[in-house]
């Protein structure tokens, strides 16, 4: 045989199993669709975000958590409703996810040299439920280096493996069909690519030069998931999400595809929770795109005001920060909005300054660099951070003025026809901006600032200093459109809690594992309904773990 397992897939969870392999010993054959460039894939980009449970951080800042508390809201959030037959691995591995990251991860993390910032985020603050959707306290831990912190330590583990002899790279090797014989996983056939040295990230050729096939005792697939294919993301939107956008911004590079869900299919794999799908609602053009439509996420505090397309405000709970898809349900079943794509903020600068990040590894370059001079000016000091003001300078969805009339002009110019009248808009705005006169109110928003800013996380680098949006002294105003931006299945091979696939009678297939976001994240769909946020690269780590060690176990 060409190895004793057979990785598929370069990304986080593919190198993390390759790791558990070659530390035990074992011969991997690590093959990827995309050049040497393209190691750690799609975490490379992210933030480097973690979700994390009474971790040392947490309690230094003062932040009271616990399993029992994550885990009350990790069952809020995903309402597994499938548990006898979609979800019955899902659950097992949620579960056994947020022990492991209310016990061992952290340690882990340490061992494998990953640093966290001291200051811990407070993402998908929820649906306003103690119930429901959400994280009730802050657990959102930054890399410190973002993701490509994360990705370091396993790219160096595999580059070593292969200067011992334990790894060959396959790189520009495309697979198109697992080679199952007599029940059991014995390697995968594809086509050879033309090489390819576009910069990384950047959509490389699928010219054909050949065919290949490679033999081994396992398989362990890793490929990703679907958010670069607007085609698979529209085939499964789920019909209480309402109708997809005709036009969306992409937030992963052009090799998160898909191809491996339908080809593990075809090879008799079962694929569980298609509909399920996280996509984001501040998505905005990046004026320096690397990959085909390349969109940014901004990650906001909870400030900006949020108006659909014809100008009116957002319902509870979609707030910035708060719940993801009740807002992207809201926009794209409220009929007579759905046929418009986009939505606005409107903020001030003072608001900007203080509360705008923007998700990804390029966009955050002094955590990325691990500068730790550049990160206390740039987060703590006065002034918009330089990637943010280049998108305010740059960005065709940003527009600034010095009061709410000009502004409204410049936000219509951006649409076909002008929906949004200036009147309106400042009716709402001067509503929300009376709640400030005392240090209570009965606008949630401003309830979930005030209670945001009790946190000393929030105060120092997150949350602006409570304020009228139309005070001149604060401003000059800025409204920004935002866009849908495609990101993550939810849902995909089913696993068991060693990640080995399963067939379509349940069983595990002899020799065939999968981890990741194409399982996922574990179990067919770990997160339910909805993300935890932090989530996806710790489900990475956490199956990917899995299926190297069960793996390893196999072929000892």
């Amino acid at each position: 045989m060409d190895a004793d397992v057979i990785v598929v897939g370069a990304g986080l969870a593919g190198l993390v199993a390759a790791h558990e392999l070659t530390s035990k010993g074992r011969r991997v054959a690590l093959v990827d669709q995309e050049n040497a460039a393209n190691l750690g894939g799609q975490a490379f980009w992210s933030f480097g975000g973690l979700f994390l449970v009474d971790s040392p951080e947490q309690r230094r800042l003062g932040i009271k958590d616990s399993f029992d508390l994550a885990w009350s809201d990790w069952q809020g959030s995903a309402r597994f409703d499938r548990v006898a037959d979609e979800d019955s691995w899902a659950v097992r591995w949620a579960r056994a996810y947020v022990e492991w990251a209310a016990g061992e991860k952290r340690s882990w993390l340490d061992g494998h040299g990953i640093k966290l910032l001291p200051t811990v985020g407070w993402a998908e603050r929820g649906d306003l439920r103690a119930d429901g959707h959400g994280n009730s306290v802050p657990r959102f831990h930054v890399t410190w280096g973002t993701g490509t912190g994360v990705v370091e330590p396993f790219v160096d583990s595999a580059r070593q493996a292969a200067r011992d002899g334990l790894l060959t790279f396959h790189h520009r090797h495309q697979v198109d069909e697992l080679v199952i014989e007599d029940g059991a996983a014995r390697g995968v056939r594809g086509t050879l690519l033309a090489e390819d040295r576009s910069a990384r990230g950047v959509a490389s050729n699928r010219e054909r030069v050949g065919d290949f096939e490679l033999t081994a005792q396992a398989v362990v697939v890793t490929t990703g998931g679907i958010g670069a294919n607007h085609d698979i993301v529209r085939r499964y939107w789920p019909e209480r999400l309402g109708t997809p956008p005709a036009e969306m911004v992409t937030g992963v590079p052009a090799y998160v595809d898909g191809r491996m869900l339908d080809i593990s299919a075809e090879a008799g794999v079962r694929l569980v929770n298609r509909d399920r799908m996280w996509h984001y609602t501040e998505g905005v053009r990046n004026w320096d795109p690397i990959w085909p439509g390349h969109g940014i996420r901004i990650l906001p505090g909870p400030s900006s005001m949020w108006f659909d397309a014809l100008g009116r405000r957002l319902p509870d709970p979609c707030l910035p920060g708060y719940d993801t898809l009740s807002t992207l349900e809201h926009l794209r079943t409220t009929e007579d909005i759905a046929g418009y794509d986009h939505s606005w903020f409107i903020l001030t600068r003072k608001i900007i300054e203080k509360e705008f990040a923007l998700s990804g590894s390029e966009q955050n370059p002094d955590i990325t660099a691990k500068d730790r001079a550049a990160v206390l000016k740039n987060r703590l000091g006065k002034g918009i951070p330089g990637p943010v003001d280049a998108f305010v300078r740059k960005g065709a969805d940003f527009v600034t003025a010095p009061n709410l009339e000009q502004l409204v002009a410049k936000m219509n110019e951006l649409t076909d026809k002008p929906l949004l009248d200036a009147a309106e808009l400042r009716r709402q705005i001067e509503a929300r901006d009376l709640q400030l006169a005392n240090p209570y109110s009965k606008d949630a928003q401003i309830q979930g600032i005030r209670n945001a800013r009790r946190y000393i996380g929030d105060r120092l680098g997150r949350v602006a200093t409570p304020h009228r949006i139309l005070d001149p002294a604060a401003g000059p105003l800025v409204g920004v459109k935002l866009h849908v931006l495609t990101r993550k299945t939810l849902g995909g091979i089913q696993t068991d809690l060693d990640s080995r696939a399963l067939g379509a009678d349940g069983t595990p297939i002899d020799g065939l594992y999968a981890a990741g976001e194409v399982a996922g994240f574990g179990g067919g769909g770990v997160h339910g309904y909805n993300a935890l946020e932090g989530t996806f690269l710790g489900g990475c780590l956490f199956s990917g773990r899995a299926a190297g060690r069960a793996a390893a176990t196999q072929t000892g």
